[in-house]
């Protein structure tokens, strides 16, 4: 008694099978899983592509046909594949999970890799379009078997029965969708079609559509079309090089709608693909991720797969098939995974060697490429010391000399000074190339990252970020007894400007237009910093910014002795017109540099221009006065 009792109560639980909404699992497919509903034609492509390959592998005589026609309302696909069983019916179709394509079910011996689809949802995704799914078919694998129909609505029913031989005497299925209310664009004829080309155009069998109704056989409505469209273009043969580039120049308009500045081959047999890369004609943003077109056996998978190609490799728009990479879910993007990623590297690998060889044999092809995407070419350079000294003789740059390649700077200059900023290069360009500094514009995204690496590929060469010190020995001095003779100019100047942390040097420099020029480097900035810091601190880090001043360079204002205004203020007796005069030189030499302005550079520039004002009114009244 006691046995029995505890093996009543240690009973194992009765199993139940999960109970499925199919209304709720067709919602989850069209709003979750698919981006649009336009995938239905590309599950029925894919069923059918999937079932005469296993027919194939059944009968390889077997003669093998696709057909697709479309009216308003309805969708029908036949083809002479493998077909159904009942049984098989009921077991695949009905079945979420569970897919024929699996090695071993049903007798199917075809690998796996041959096929297209490998979740097991089927036909169910036809549901994000169809209101009723009717399914005829006749198995291969079993000439005895009866025709079947599996017929399903959208509310979760289905039904399958046995039809009379004559329904369908050849193996093989046909699969009509009827369209629910709201979807009916999805089943225009030219909606169809367009959608059948765009996702099967290079599927290794033919495929054809017929624009009208169609008995079940696949027979009637008007004539058919081809869908498929294959050899790929990079794949076909042609009389020469120039032909194929006009051809794929054609393809790239056709399917991306730019003519391309060049093509790049991307052919990796070993990972299992083929295609090539479509140079954009036009400059675009390092940050922008381009969408690649991605086939998968022949089927489109995606044409946003942004994760093809490195992130250098901006400039390209690529298409490819593949028969190696796996998709995600939803079948519409790249599974990022370990292989993807060695694809990605060896695709890289492509477009490296491409530019390599247009550097060695076709330099006004680079050059061209250059004009466009020389910001692409200089991000890939900086990862690769190889390719950065391949490109040397061509990479531009901005230089205080115009706009050159660095192997034309580099033969003319050993040292290198380069500026941080625009700004600054603009300001300082003019003086530096007439006294034979040799200064480059590293403001521009990876210049100051390609110059630094520069002496890597070129030992001999001496890089160094621009500062006040190196421009003012350029200079020309200014003789001892014409300086002596300015020391009390220079010594009023000087103290108008102490408060700005600003040095003012003498020097005789070109062009004689500009009066005066503002020096700035990293260290007088770091040191304004830390005087700003210091004046309001609190006494504890008052006193250690203080222990902290160091001997760091000032920025500089250079007056130039060869300017007529710079010796007319010189000459002023006034001591507080000339200190006006000094500010407003140095105002005006920072606007010049298009530095941001502190608030005291703000307030030294009102209080000149205010103090020339106030003398230029006050000059005019007091010779009004003496008439």
């Amino acid at each position: 008694m006691t046995s029995a009792s505890s093996s009543s109560t240690h009973a194992d639980p009765a199993a139940n099978s999960f109970q499925v909404d199919l209304r709720g699992l067709v919602d989850l497919l069209s709003h979750h899983l698919y981006s649009s509903p336009r995938v239905y034609v590309r599950e029925l492509l894919q069923n059918a592509v999937d079932a005469v390959t296993a027919r194939q592998a059944l009968d390889p005589e077997a003669e093998i046909r696709i057909r697709l026609s479309a009216s308003a309302g309805r969708v029908t696909i036949e083809d002479s594949g493998i077909g159904l069983t009942a049984a098989e019916a009921h077991s695949l179709l009905a079945t979420i999970g569970r897919s024929s394509k699996r090695g071993g079910d049903h007798g199917l011996e075809t690998t796996r890799r041959e096929f297209l689809g490998q979740f097991g949802i089927g036909l169910l995704a036809c549901f994000v379009v169809a209101r009723q799914i009717r399914v005829i078919t006749r198995s291969a694998r079993d000439p005895q078997a009866a025709p079947v129909e599996w017929l399903a609505t959208d509310d979760g029913s289905y039904t399958v029965r046995e039809l009379p031989e004559e329904a369908r005497r050849e193996p093989g299925t046909t699969v009509i969708l009827q369209a629910r209310p709201g979807a009916e664009e999805w089943t225009v004829p030219a909606k169809v079609e367009q959608l059948a080309r765009d996702y099967g155009s290079l599927l290794p069998y033919d495929i054809t559509f017929t624009e009208g109704e169609s008995d079940g056989e696949g027979s009637g409505g008007g004539e058919p079309r081809g869908i498929t469209d294959r050899p790929a273009v990079w794949d076909r043969p042609f009389p020469t090089p120039a032909a194929r580039r006009v051809a794929l120049a054609g393809h790239c308009a056709q399917l991306f709608g730019f003519t391309p500045l060049d093509s790049i081959d991307l052919d990796l047999p070993v990972a299992g693909v083929r295609g090539v890369a479509y140079v954009l004609p036009e400059p675009t943003s390092p940050a922008h991720r381009a969408g690649h077109r991605v086939h998968l056996k022949g089927m489109l998978l995606t044409d946003h797969a942004d994760n093809l190609l490195p992130d250098w490799a901006f400039f390209v728009r690529a298409v490819i098939d593949t028969d190696t990479l796996r998709p995600t879910a939803s079948r519409e993007n790249l599974y990022d995974d370990e292989t993807l990623s060695a694809v990605r590297e060896a695709l890289g690998a492509r477009v490296r060697a491409w530019l390599a060889e247009l550097a060695a044999s076709e330099p006004e092809r680079l050059a061209a490429f250059l004009s466009v995407h020389h910001l692409g070419v200089k991000s890939l350079a900086r990862h690769d010391a190889e390719l950065l000294g391949l490109m040397l003789p061509w990479l531009p740059f901005e230089t205080s000399e115009g706009s050159m390649s660095l192997q034309e700077f580099t033969a003319a200059h050993t040292e290198i000074h380069f500026t941080r900023t625009v700004e600054e290069f603009r300001q300082i360009a003019p003086i530096a190339a007439a006294h034979g500094l040799g200064v480059i514009n590293a403001g521009y995204t990876y210049d100051a990252d390609l110059l630094a690496l520069l002496p890597t590929v070129r030992p001999d060469l001496k890089v160094t970020e621009l500062d006040a010190g190196a421009v003012t020995e350029r200079l020309d001095p200014v003789p001892t007894s014409a300086e002596l003779a300015l020391a009390p100019f220079l010594s009023t100047a000087r103290t108008r400007l102490e408060a700005q942390g600003c040095d003012v040097v003498l020097r005789a420099f070109q062009p004689v237009s500009v009066p005066a020029l503002y020096l700035d480097d990293r260290q007088a900035r770091q040191e304004r910093d830390r005087t700003a810091a210091l004046d309001s601190a609190d006494s504890l880090w008052s006193g250690i910014l203080g222990a902290l001043r160091g001997s760091a360079p000032r920025a500089r204002l250079v007056l130039n002795h060869n300017n007529p205004l710079i010796r007319r203020i010189s000459a002023l007796p006034d001591e507080a017109l000339t200190g006006t005069a000094v500010e407003s030189l140095y105002g005006q030499a920072l606007l010049m540099s298009q530095r941001p302005l502190r608030p005291a550079d703000s307030t030294l520039l009102n209080r000149a221009f205010l103090g020339l004002l106030e003398w230029a009114t006050h000059s005019t009244d007091s010779q009004e006065g003496q008439k």
